[in-house]
């Protein structure tokens, strides 16, 4: 059975940061192409950030230089690392495996994230 298990989110006040890991099982995880996205009342999913099979990133222009993903294949785990965090990214994130040789993607359940003072 396929699990992604996303953590790490919670209320934070602006300026600050919050890191998101989501754990993967279930799949091939060197495979697979691994996404944030996120998506915030009233709005349409939005990509946040991607890594993939060779640790080659790519980030959503509202987050570049304030956000970093990362992968560790030893524990099958994505991190994003988010500072300088503003009212904006409030939202609830999503972490997406996204399969490298076949036409198959996964969803994590989504965190909350709440960025106010």
């Amino acid at each position: 059975q396929v699990q992604l298990v996303e953590s790490g989110g919670g209320l934070v006040q602006p300026g600050g940061s919050l890191r998101l890991s989501c754990a993967a099982s279930g799949i091939a995880f060197s495979t697979y192409l691994m996404a944030w996205y996120r998506q915030a009342p009233g709005k349409q999913r939005e990509l946040v950030a991607t890594v993939s099979t060779r640790g080659t990133t790519s980030y959503g222009e509202s987050v570049k230089g304030r956000f970093t993903i990362s992968r560790d294949s030893a524990k099958n785990t994505v991190l994003l690392q988010m500072n300088s965090l503003k009212p904006e990214d409030s939202a609830v994130y999503y972490c997406k495996a996204q399969s490298t040789w076949r036409a198959t993607e996964y969803w994590g359940q989504g965190t909350q994230v709440t960025v106010s003072s």
